[in-house]
């Protein structure tokens, strides 16, 4: 799965969003998504905005079944926190890390996504 969160200003106007991808399916990474989702989220930071794309991404893996996943993420706070090199140190990202943690660290027979998660922090293309 690859998400993204971004704010116009920080904080400003932002938005989530999140396409998941079947990684055994024909043709792999360039396979049609199984799902996306996006969120508008009114004003909020850009770190809240990339949380907040994991949680909606994980919440609908979990409702596809999945029972793998792989994070494409470009929030190398996110990534570091999620691999315990960071604290969470903003009171804002708290909930929302421990919303992520949730979703990934019940076991697979509660219904879950954690049978094995690779992080990888993705590479920024300019624009």
């Amino acid at each position: 799965m690859r998400t993204d969160g971004a704010a116009r200003g920080n904080p400003g106007p932002a938005a989530a969003g999140a396409v998941l991808l079947d990684a055994d399916a024909p043709g792999g990474e360039r396979a049609a998504p199984v799902a996306t989702v996006s969120e508008a989220l009114g004003i909020a930071t850009n770190n809240v905005a990339e949380y907040v794309a994991l949680v909606l991404a994980l919440e609908t893996a979990e409702r596809l079944g999945a029972r793998e996943v792989e994070l494409r993420l470009d929030s190398q706070l996110i990534v570091e926190q999620l691999a315990g090199r960071y604290r969470v140190r903003d009171p804002k990202l708290a909930p929302l890390y421990r919303a992520a943690l949730e979703r990934l660290e019940t076991s697979p027979a509660e219904g879950a996504v954690r049978l094995g998660l690779r992080l990888w922090l993705a590479e920024k293309k300019e624009a």
